[in-house]
């Protein structure tokens, strides 16, 4: 198992929810119906757009739960960047068996594809800066663990995968509160863990400076106030900046100085990479 590999359990789960929804009550009726049950198929994973692959233990464990007399040889790992007519895996099994994976397959493996390849956009950006691209909870609900271990394979970090994991103490938190009694609070209540706040103005930098937070996220600034905001945080915590970071604003961002710039767009929004699964014609029963 990779780094980049999402936790197997979680793995399964996604995948057998996921073909439960596809095959319904009766299974696959077209493939029950035109394909011999002895046929044999062949045939391979097969890009069509270039990108970065990431999803292929999501794809592996759909066939494996469908047949695990599948045959899947990979010829590219996540993280790879893959050309147009790149063959990612070729398979070989039962023809029935590879029919009913296909769908379920290519979608997990499509949209993770999608999430590494926005991420290393984003990455490619900020490029020989010292600027990391960390992603949000801002994901498909069922699917954090896949979409965040996409990102990885992009080059990105990963925040928070619950709200267990840190304090983020942001808007909504403060309306009763301001933001130094509020780091204050969740000093007391959660000893050793790390906690960050959301700033929306210069003046609410300074009062969490004051603080000493572990992190700072400054909220719809732009670059040149995100610059004042990292010298005025300098030597006390990391900024990393949300809001207005888009492929053609992240250069600005790192160059004011930001150590993160958080996207959530690399999730919630990532188109999906187009690949295919190609037969070979007949090989027989």
């Amino acid at each position: 198992m990779s780094e980049l590999d999402p936790p197997i359990a979680i793995v399964r789960d996604v995948v057998a929810r996921a073909l439960a929804e596809d095959l319904g009550t009766l299974g696959d009726l077209t493939s029950l119906a035109v394909v011999p049950a002895g046929a044999r198929g062949r045939g391979a994973l097969v890009a069509r757009s270039p990108g970065v692959l990431a999803g292929s233990s999501a794809a592996r464990e759909v066939f494996r739960q469908v047949d695990p007399t599948i045959e899947v040889r990979w010829g590219a790992v996540d993280g790879a960047a893959v050309a147009a007519a790149d063959r990612l895996a070729h398979l070989e099994g039962p023809a029935r068996s590879l029919l009913v994976a296909e769908r379920t397959a290519l979608n997990l493996l499509c949209h993770c594809s999608g999430v590494a390849t926005l991420t290393r956009a984003f990455v490619d950006a900020v490029a020989g800066t010292a600027t990391r691209i960390r992603d949000t909870r801002k994901t498909l609900p069922g699917l954090r663990a896949l979409e965040k271990a996409a990102v990885r394979a992009g080059g990105g970090a990963n925040h928070r995968e619950s709200l267990s994991d840190a304090v983020l103490i942001k808007d909504n938190h403060l309306v009763h509160l301001t933001v130094r009694d509020a780091i204050e609070r969740a000093r007391e209540q959660w000893p050793g863990r790390v906690v960050e706040v959301e700033c929306d103005s210069l003046e609410q930098v300074a009062e969490a400076k004051a603080a000493g937070p572990d992190l700072v996220l400054v909220d719809n600034m732009s670059p040149r106030e995100v610059a004042e905001a990292v010298a005025v945080l300098s030597g006390v915590a990391p900024v990393e900046v949300s809001g207005r970071v888009t492929l053609e604003t992240a250069r600005s961002y790192a160059e004011a100085g930001a150590d993160y710039l958080a996207v959530g767009a690399i999730t919630h929004s990532a188109p999906a990479l187009d690949i295919g699964l190609d037969f070979d014609h007949r090989t027989g029963d």
